[in-house]
């Protein structure tokens, strides 16, 4: 089965490093494309492809300012990918809180032990050494 275009929507869109890293310097706020291309380290044409990508789906807004483009994130096509994620989040939860249980009960274990250890060195220093004379 062929794969989607990368076009199609925002999570074929977001499938891609660098259109993330794309988004993540959006956040911030409004950019020129010289300054997404400095930020990233790429070619201009590269930076250009992306975020031509991320135009079509609707995850980047572009208005011309003078002579410079200025591209800034719009959210919105990310919802359908929250809301998805979000399905999973009660899994993890309930994942962390049997760890920290987990964890807890190890700490727990690791305390006592060390109790031990610490009254068995102080019955050796003590000059007890559980033989009875």
């Amino acid at each position: 089965m062929a794969r989607a275009p990368t076009t199609a929507d925002a999570f074929n869109a977001v499938a891609e490093p660098r259109r993330r890293q794309i988004l993540d310097l959006l956040v911030g706020g409004e950019r020129p494309v010289n300054d997404l291309v400095r930020q990233l380290g790429l070619a201009q044409p590269l930076v250009s492809k992306h975020l031509r990508v991320l135009r079509e789906v609707g995850l980047v807004d572009v208005r011309d300012d003078g002579r410079q483009r200025m591209y800034r994130l719009d959210g919105r096509p990310l919802k359908p990918i929250h809301d998805w994620v979000k399905g999973y989040e009660r899994s993890w939860s309930q994942r962390s809180d049997r760890l920290d249980a987990v964890l807890s009960e190890l700490q727990g274990s690791e305390l006592q032990g060390s109790e031990l250890q610490g009254s068995e060195l102080q019955e050796k220093e003590d000059g007890d050494d559980g033989r009875e004379e």
